[in-house]
């Protein structure tokens, strides 16, 4: 061979290698998997947010999903899809367009009884996002100039709830333990938007709503709550379902998002203001009301274990939907499945057993800047959020209060005020609550919140107070300086 004929078959090999590598590349691409994750979310149900939106925004999912063995050859694709209410996910399951989805206990029950009924459609219980164990997050609410103040005052009128939902199963609930007929109120299913706007129209006499709204409407200003799941004493929490086939097939996948769900839940409880102004920005739901259910001492305690409490609380809704014929036989036992959630547990260092026995949430904490006094209590105490500015802890209500006072007189205003209710130990909206009144005292007097007026005015009677709505409480703590 020449020397020129060499030089001709060295530049044609020179020329070939960029698209024999292309090809080589191509082919290896064309050897991977796509697989599609359909994850079902409620964004603006409140105590849903570490198991949707947090996860979804902070690219916690992508961070915990495996990588290798069996899936170093998969491309995952998530595909996030936001409902406001949990039917429609579990719609989506049955469709196979959606592979995990989370909602309110009664709808995790019909998501499971239905899959049951669908053999190769069936679902599983694989986590819990957040609870409250008495049953507070549901509630009914009326228009704040309604002369309606408990839920025997609604006999006969106009009311709404969704469906189907968490709160239509409290209400079906309560109206059972009463001794109620279905026909005590006149009940219609509106969403949470139709039953909102009708609400501030008067359009209706009361709504019924799963979380946020029974805060949040009475937050904008519009409305009052009578009642409050608690007073059911029967737990309420959101949960996590995956399709049984999807998590067989891809069981590494599901405890990745148990993983994130975990991290996602830790950020919130280290960073709870923070975190409640960032889920107003992803969800438009105000950081007041998300602080009200997530921050330390909130309504709902963000806990992934699966409790006995809660299979119980699932046999109770069942038999309530079964006494209506709203649905059929369920084995629940076949439904939950610890295994994956025990396992993310595993993964990161931490004991399943005991959160599974603990009912902790993370509480207020430190001293009170304007009592100088400690947080003994945390179910005693209160916080103000100036706007503008951070919430800041007090020891008691009386502390609270005076906090408040001494804001708006120094020019601040203040974004919200929390207290907690003395009756049902819930979290509360200080200028929404109730107050036992007594400053008789005036070194020791005593305010004592409630969210039912027909409970503050019961304590009143009891300490020889007199009852108080906010600014009657602030200003009567003010006249003793």
């Amino acid at each position: 061979m020449t020397p020129a004929l060499r030089h001709a078959v060295r530049r044609f090999t020179l020329a070939l290698l960029p698209a024999c590598a292309g090809l080589l590349l191509a082919t290896g691409a064309q050897a991977r998997t796509e697989v599609v994750i359909g994850i079902g979310t409620q964004n603006t149900t409140t105590n849903t947010v570490t198991g949707g939106i947090v996860i979804k925004e902070m690219k916690l999912l992508e961070k915990h999903l495996p990588k290798t063995g069996k899936y170093a050859d998969i491309d995952f694709k998530i595909d996030w899809q936001n409902f406001t209410s949990g039917p429609p996910v579990t719609n989506g399951m049955m469709a196979k367009k959606l592979h995990i989805g989370m909602m309110g206990d009664y709808p995790l029950l019909v998501n499971g009884a239905t899959g049951q009924q669908q053999t190769g459609n069936e679902t599983q219980l694989i986590a819990i996002i957040a609870y409250n164990a008495l049953g507070s997050g549901n509630g009914v609410v009326v228009h704040k100039d309604s002369p309606y103040y408990q839920l025997s005052d609604l006999k006969g009128k106009l009311v709404s709830v969704p469906f189907g939902s968490a709160a239509h199963g409290m209400m079906l609930q309560a109206m059972q333990t009463r001794g109620w007929p279905d026909t005590y109120w006149d009940l219609v299913s509106q969403s949470p938007e139709v039953g909102t706007t009708n609400l501030q129209e008067k359009k209706i006499d009361g709504h019924g709503d799963f979380v946020p709204f029974a805060e949040l409407l009475p937050y904008r200003g519009f409305a009052r709550k009578i009642f409050d799941g608690a007073e059911t004493k029967v737990p309420t929490f959101h949960g996590v379902v995956a399709r049984k086939d999807f998590a067989t097939e891809y069981p590494e996948v599901v405890v990745a998002y148990i993983k994130a769900l975990m991290e996602a839940n830790d950020w919130v409880r280290k960073n709870p203001v923070q975190a409640a102004t960032k889920i107003e920005e992803w969800t438009k739901i105000e950081k007041e009301v998300a602080y009200i259910y997530l921050g330390p001492g909130g309504i709902h305690t963000l806990d992934p274990s699966i409790k006995p409490k809660w299979i119980e609380t699932i046999g109770i809704a069942h038999g309530v939907l079964k006494k209506l014929n709203r649905v059929g036989e369920f084995n629940v036992n076949a439904w939950v499945n610890e295994t994956y959630v025990r396992q993310a547990f595993k993964e990161l260092g931490q004991d399943y057993d005991k959160a599974k026995t603990s009912y902790t949430n993370y509480e207020l904490s430190g001293t009170d800047p304007l009592c100088k006094l400690p947080i003994a209590k945390p179910r005693d105490a209160g916080e103000v959020w100036v706007e503008g500015g951070g919430v800041t802890a007090h020891a008691s209500p009386v502390c609270t209060l005076s906090a408040i006072k001494s804001a708006e007189s120094g020019g601040k205003k203040v974004s919200a005020a929390y207290v907690y209710d003395d009756v049902l130990d819930i979290k509360v909206f200080a200028d929404k609550a109730f107050y036992a009144v007594n400053v008789s005292d005036a070194k020791k007097p005593v305010v004592l919140p409630f969210l039912l007026k027909k409970d503050a005015e019961a304590r009143a009677t009891a300490i020889g107070g007199k009852l108080a709505t906010y600014s009657e409480a602030v200003a009567a703590l003010a006249a003793l300086k």
